[in-house]
């Protein structure tokens, strides 16, 4: 009798093992498409990326097995393809898109589909889809409050646990207020289109953000530097950027407080948070440096993604992540952005429902509010976009905006495939005071930063990277994308750099340069005078990367960032270390784009050696005329002998002349720091340098230094409170 148990539970035990093989191995959808019951909702230009679980047979993958119907069955004239990936399916849209008017359409995958191993898909999937010429709106409180609460179900089950949310006068001018002089502009991307900083400058006076206040300083003549007045904020509002448009300056920041009791009342009626974490915006004239005049206040809830300056309007796009988990104990709760423009009245508006549109590929909780202050009419609506759907990156050209959106798929992460989003282009026409959408499009990978989009001649071209530079088994690559005016894509570059990202890119009219890393810096210089056909022309391997590129001339570019040193890891097997060195300057010469070569290299300090330049291309002062280079550095010399070891030798700054024929040159250094400092003194941190016609200003916290740029010969210091 024991014999017969041990056989039974032995046959059981295989059977078992049997069953899983056969279901662990099979073929099977994990898009978010499979299971589908409600009727999706997409744009008219959809691209379809189905993934599959396993490698796909080429041949199992065609228009018999993977087709779109319309309402009547009829097949739609789509492309399929299957991905260099071999695991998605790409399905793209009509020659001129789907039909906004169709009442639906079906994406049929049929079981003919097979993996390499011959194994077929177990069943026939049918996803039902409509399309929407723009972005579809919210429409109500019951349809807003159930993108919540799925979001929140989701977010349970792929997390396994709770979801925490982080909440997130009468004085004359003087003739120095009248003879403004040549003076720098913070460095942008986009000529005409201002970015905000924490210092500015209209050519007499200095305007700068230190310790929760803005200070307006008088800076000519340079050896009568003053302290002309000091904007003070209650203390719920930190400033942090700055813009200067005339007489207006602009501050911008972060606000945090508790309602009144009449909104607070309110609130609660409405069901909302009593609190309020917003971006503010105060507008300010300063005709009179020593008596400005507060002229707007604007709060949109939410945190700052960015903003721009352009032909006197001010455009803030700001993130607002709500706290969507009080839906768990309250379903009525109301989740709409707020904001308040004193140029209409003092109390909280709350965003309507038909005003609130939402991406249809994203899966994320924030809004994206896109607000236009005119500050040309003081008295004008702000106007302000609002949609559910975070953004990332922004990029703004003279006509139109761009919002990269992650496109987080929730797809299972399993031993031999990492977590790796792809991004969703969304387009904005800018017309007045309102951005307007205009089109989309999805693109593998994400989006490093601003300087990985860019608009020529009506064409948008973007770079991406794709996986992780660290997963051996599915590395990542890197592409270039160009897309025509209506976000079709029109040409491409594929699998650059394998196993490497993005860590700097720069579009340069026809010319696009491109950086990449993992152990060297290969520069790629990429031809993209045919927007169908993009090309490599050139690639240039070097030591240690560069986090920014900058122009200096049409055959000439320079890169800031770091140099690297490459050691053998400890074991066989083992991968090399790589440690981060001295901050790197390389001027390349791109005159012979199929041979760049680096004309020559600065290198400064050793390991810890770091500058803002490595993160903010703002902090760079760049004067063209004299082909001066400056910027704040604080400097550590390596221990010889030790692997990681370093120590304090400087901070301050650094002004180079870097010229196309002769190369990198040290002009001078600056510090506010004795000769004698041991270690780094925050008081004295060199923040930023400007110039103001033949002076150079360098500004810490506590002291604003000026020198004669011919000579460095200093001309006068201002100690600050």
């Amino acid at each position: 009798m024991k014999k017969k148990w041990l056989l039974i539970g032995g046959m059981a035990v295989i059977f078992f093992l049997l069953v899983s093989v056969i279901f662990g191995t099979r073929l099977k959808v994990i898009s978010d498409l499979a299971g589908k019951s409600e009727e999706l909702i997409v744009l008219k230009n959809k691209v379809w990326e189905v993934e599959f679980s396993k490698e796909l047979d080429a041949r199992s993958v065609n228009s018999q097995t993977v087709y779109v119907l319309d309402q009547v069955g009829k097949k739609q004239n789509v492309n399929v393809s299957l991905d260099e990936d071999k695991r998605t399916v790409l399905i793209e849209p009509p020659k001129n898109g789907y039909q906004v008017n169709s009442p639906h359409y079906s994406l049929v995958l049929k079981k003919g589909i097979k993996a390499e191993s011959g194994r077929r898909l177990n069943r026939s999937i049918e996803a039902a889809f409509t399309v929407k010429e723009t972005l579809p709106t919210i429409e109500s409180k019951e349809k807003l409050n159930a993108y919540f609460l799925k979001l929140l179900k989701e977010q349970k089950y792929i997390d396994g646990r709770d979801m925490a949310v982080s909440l997130e006068s009468s004085n004359e001018k003087s003739a120095a207020d009248t003879a403004e002089q040549d003076h720098s502009e913070t460095n942008v991307q986009v000529q005409g289109i201002d970015e905000a900083d924490i210092v500015k400058t209209d050519g007499t006076h200095i305007y700068r953000i230190s310790e929760g206040k803005v200070q307006i300083i008088r800076g000519v003549p340079a050896d009568k530097m003053q302290m002309d007045s000091v904007l003070t904020f209650n203390p719920s509002f930190s400033p942090s950027h700055l813009f200067l448009e005339g007489n207006q300056l602009i501050v911008l920041g972060h606000s945090f407080k508790e309602l009144t009791k009449s909104q607070d009342k309110r609130a609660a009626d409405i069901l909302i948070a009593p609190a309020f974490q917003s971006t503010k915006a105060i507008v300010y004239n300063v005709q009179n440096k020593q008596q400005p005049k507060m002229l707007r206040e604007i709060e949109i809830e939410g945190s700052l993604l960015a903003s721009r300056l352009m032909d006197g309007k001010v455009f803030m796009i700001t993130s607002h992540y709500p706290d969507f988990w009080i839906l768990e104990r309250n379903e009525d709760a109301d989740l709409r952005p707020r904001y308040s423009d004193t140029a209409q009245n003092k109390d909280l508006q709350i965003i309507d429902y038909n005003e609130i549109q939402y991406f249809p590929d994203s899966r994320n909780a924030n809004y994206t509010n896109i607000a236009v202050m005119d500050l040309e009419d003081p008295k004008a609506d702000l106007g302000i976009a609002t949609y559910l759907g975070s953004g990332t990156e922004l990029y703004m050209s003279k006509n139109n905006l761009y919002l990269a959106v992650p496109n987080y798929h929730h797809e299972p992460i399993t031993t031999d495939r990492g977590f790796s989003p792809d991004s969703s282009i969304y387009k904005f026409s800018l017309n007045g005071r309102k951005a307007e959408f205009q089109n989309s499009a999805e693109l593998k990978g994400t989006v490093l930063n601003q300087f990985s989009m860019d608009e020529y001649k009506g064409n948008f071209r973007v770079v991406t990277t794709k996986g992780q530079a660290w997963d051996d088994r599915n590395p990542s690559t890197n592409n270039l994308y160009i897309l025509d005016e209506n976000l079709k894509q029109i040409g491409q570059l594929e699998d650059l750099a394998r196993g490497e990202r993005i860590y700097s890119a720069r579009f340069m009219n026809e010319r696009i340069y491109m950086v990449t890393f993992k152990e060297t810096d290969p520069l790629f210089v990429i031809d993209g005078s045919n927007p169908q056909k993009p090309m490599v022309l050139g690639e240039l391997k070097i030591p240690g990367y560069s986090n920014y590129l900058h122009p200096l001339d049409e055959n000439h570019l320079i890169g800031f960032g770091h140099d690297t040193r490459v050691m053998a890891g400890k074991g066989s097997g083992a991968q090399p270390i790589i440690t981060t060195e001295g901050v790197k300057i390389s001027l390349f010469d791109v005159s012979d784009m199929k041979n760049p070569i680096e004309k020559d290299t600065e290198i400064i300090g050793g390991r810890g050696t770091y500058s803002p330049l490595n993160y903010d291309h703002k902090a760079l002062l760049f004067h063209k005329e004299k082909n001066l280079f400056a910027f704040p550095i604080t400097v550590y010399k390596s221990v010889e002998g030790s692997q990681f070891e370093s120590r304090f030798e400087f901070q301050g700054a650094h002004v180079y002349r870097i010229d196309p024929h002769d190369g990198i040159h040290l002009e001078t250094t600056f510090t506010h720091q004795e000769t004698d400092a041991v270690y780094e003194e925050w008081e004295n941190t060199m923040e930023r340098l400007i110039y103001i016609g033949d002076q150079i200003y360098i500004l810490s916290p506590n002291t604003i230094s000026a020198y004669k740029i011919n000579g460095y010969t200093k001309t006068g210091e201002l100690k600050l409170p």
